[in-house]
């Protein structure tokens, strides 16, 4: 009797153990994300409660959480690029196309930057979202219908264009984006910023479509503002706002140029719709001087044995901008911040699903649209 009494008090003193480690455990995660949430959430100067249901936080620009990133301690704020030279661009005469998409409403006061506020089911999820991104988890399956310059015209110092904005169907688990973006590295070793449009339920918890922002060091980063780093200057845009009004197929079409440039002093900066929003310094990147790869079009994401999701206007490309998704006015930017169209030896085309999707490099034939390109597809089953 005795021995029973003695085993059932080690079983219990297990079990309680068992429970109080995880109970400390939960609550030393609990703990850490809160540490994060008071660093990504700075005290804000005014708050803006969007329609969508997010809360925009205007936060002092000396103050916004870049400047808690430890790389960034001494850093002096940059209000803009040491480079002023804009891409020329000739619009189409086509009045169905407009030139420039509706973001959710906001601005803030002067000497303050928009920056959605962080919450903590987005801290919850930001490790494995990044993870699906860029492709270092086996349950997800990315697909892409883009066009790139190679290593073999580098090194490549911006690319510019202007996009269709669309909203693609896509269930949760799913997203599909359309971006441009600058590389340098390979393997375990790659720096990387991208700018687009997306649909990404699982991140903003709903099916709309929204501006953002991906950015990463060897193997960290994160959309949007989830992590340090970025530094914002314009009060108006807003990376992870709401994109309300996207294009209709043979009808109107709603569009945005993006551009991201580096300047001479090595920050990174990020247009949209002409507007210089914001860098990332120099000082956070050990070796990016310059891209060796640069690229435009589109990419998709779905859980493994599952149909593929939607790309751009859900439709290949057939000619007619008002079908299919485009970028047009394509540009790379060299060392001494010229502006070029691509070259063809510097060419060349990712479509890895070409039964879900395509991806046609127009070049500069459709000469009102400059350098241009038509991407996308209805999805499914896209598995070789």
């Amino acid at each position: 009797m005795i021995h029973i009494l003695l085993l059932v008090m080690c079983l219990v003193t297990i079990i309680t153990g068992h429970r109080d480690h995880g109970m400390q455990s939960g609550l030393k995660e609990d703990l850490e994300l809160e540490r994060q949430l008071n660093i990504l959430n700075k005290p804000p100067i005014k708050s803006i409660h969007t329609k969508s249901g997010y809360i925009i936080d205007c936060v002092d620009i000396n103050k916004q959480p870049a400047f808690n990133h430890p790389l960034l301690k001494n850093h002096k704020l940059q209000r803009k690029p040491n480079f002023e030279r804009n891409i020329s661009e000739t619009r189409v005469q086509n009045s169905r196309i407009k030139s420039k998409f509706i973001l959710e409403k906001v601005r803030c006061p002067e000497e303050t930057v928009p920056i959605r506020r962080t919450t903590k089911n987005d801290l919850i999820q930001k490790k494995s979202l990044f993870n699906i991104h860029n492709q270092t988890q086996n349950e997800s399956i990315n697909h892409f219908a883009r066009v790139y310059l190679s290593i073999r015209g580098s090194p490549y110092y911006g690319v510019s264009g202007t996009t269709s904005v669309w909203n693609p169907n896509v269930y949760k688990g799913q997203s599909s984006a359309s971006h441009l973006y600058v590389k340098r590295g390979e393997g375990d070793n790659i720096d990387k910023i991208s700018i687009g449009w997306h649909v990404f339920p699982e991140l903003y918890n709903d099916n709309q479509t929204h501006l953002y922002l991906f950015w990463m060091v060897s193997k960290n980063g994160c959309f949007n503002m989830l992590c340090k780093g970025f530094i914002q200057v314009d009060r108006s845009i807003t990376f992870g706002a709401r994109i309300f009004v996207t294009s209709t197929f043979g009808g109107t079409i709603m569009e945005t140029s993006l551009q991201i440039a580096q300047d001479k002093g090595g920050n990174w900066w990020l247009k949209v719709l002409n507007k210089d929003v914001g860098y990332f310094p120099a000082a956070l990147f050990s070796s990016f001087n310059g891209a060796d790869q640069v690229g435009f079009g589109g990419y998709t994401v779905t859980p493994a044995g599952t149909d593929s999701p939607t790309m751009g206007s859900g439709h290949k490309s057939d000619g007619d901008f008002t079908h299919a998704s485009y970028f047009r006015f394509l540009k790379f930017l060299d060392k001494i911040q010229n502006y070029f169209d691509p070259l063809p030896f510097m060419v060349g085309i990712d479509n890895d699903a070409p039964n879900c999707y395509g991806v046609t490099n127009y070049e500069d034939r459709k000469r009102n649209n400059g350098y241009s390109i038509q991407f996308g597809g209805p999805g499914g089953k896209c598995s070789n």
